[in-house]
């Protein structure tokens, strides 16, 4: 009777450990962000993670990991323990194009994952010098038209997405023109507003101070939808590039493996937060547009971007190195 007793206390111990386990979170939760403080990312992981702790009844502490486009960040998570304690911000740099240019890539951006959330869009402003003659998309086109290879445009480097945006572009209107890529998109648009480059594709927010101050002038946005904060200006596809749609996402993401009722609530309260009208108005600052989804649609939107700027890329001659 006592040998009884002592293992029905030892089962019971057993599942009282393994209840407390199973309650998350329990303990602070670490939100990795590839990019340093006060980058557009930075900004808007910090926003979630304020709301989330206050949802989720636990702190959410931002770790910064910058470091090769995000790279080092993106592998942090993905080599970290799958239990929920571990999160991170990805973009369409760390899960998209840092695999089409970066042959040494240390992590897969869809195995080694799990797609959480998606939080949001910014759009890609199509941009040129106010020197140049056109007011318009196809006064661009057909002046690139006029002058095949002379007309210059900048991205952020080789394979970043503003660079295959362009390509994109040029190969939907059949235009040819010369790339220059830069370091950073600051600079970019400086030189664009000086004249030294006729045309490039901005994220919005980095571009909306000198489109407002009338230094350089936006001919387009690249989402489906017009964005809030220029509502006069039209969508590429109004403007004459039917189907050209792109955008910077941002997603929060898990290592693989992770749990499907943590991703699903993890999912639940993102969805509920970029909702939040004071969460909208901190995304907006950013030219964010929220872009809540359900947590299994995500991995399939990675891998479209995927293939879809692989095929851009490789019609471009863009090589991983």
């Amino acid at each position: 009777m006592q040998r009884l007793v002592v293992a029905l206390v030892l089962v019971f111990a057993a599942v009282v450990a393994g209840n407390a386990q199973d309650v998350w979170p329990s303990r602070q939760i670490r939100l990795v962000v590839p990019l340093p403080a006060g980058a557009s990312v930075d900004v808007i992981g910090r926003l979630v993670a304020a709301k989330l702790g206050e949802r989720l009844g636990q702190t959410v502490v931002i770790e910064n990991r910058a470091g090769a486009s995000g790279a080092i960040g993106a592998d942090a998570v993905a080599k970290a323990a799958p239990d929920g304690y571990t999160l991170g911000m990805a973009t369409t740099t760390t899960h998209v194009t840092n695999v089409i240019v970066n042959s040494k890539l240390t992590y897969d951006p869809v195995k080694d994952f799990t797609a959480i959330a998606m939080i949001g869009v910014v759009p890609y402003a199509l941009s040129v010098s106010p020197k140049l003659p056109v007011t318009n998309v196809r006064e661009l086109v057909a002046l690139a038209k006029s002058k095949p290879g002379v007309l210059n445009y900048s991205s952020i480097g080789l394979g970043s997405v503003a660079h295959l945006a362009t390509e994109l572009l040029s190969n939907m209107t059949g235009i040819k023109l010369n790339h220059i890529p830069y370091r950073s998109a600051s600079q970019a648009v400086i030189d664009l507003a000086e004249g030294r480059i006729d045309i490039t594709f901005g994220t919005l927010g980095s571009s909306l101070p000198l489109i407002k101050d009338g230094k350089i002038r936006i001919l387009a946005v690249s989402t489906a939808q017009r964005a809030s904060q220029v509502p006069d200006i039209p969508t590429l596809i109004e403007a004459g590039v039917p189907g050209f749609e792109t955008s910077l996402w941002f997603a929060l993401v898990g290592p693989a493996n992770l749990p499907t009722p943590i991703a699903a609530r993890l999912n639940k309260e993102v969805n509920a937060i970029v909702a939040d009208s004071s969460v909208m108005k901190g995304l907006e600052l950013q030219a964010m547009q929220p872009a809540p989804i359900a947590f299994e649609r995500i991995g399939d939107l990675i891998r479209n971007d995927l293939a879809r700027w692989r095929e851009i890329a490789a019609k471009s001659g863009v090589q991983a190195e």
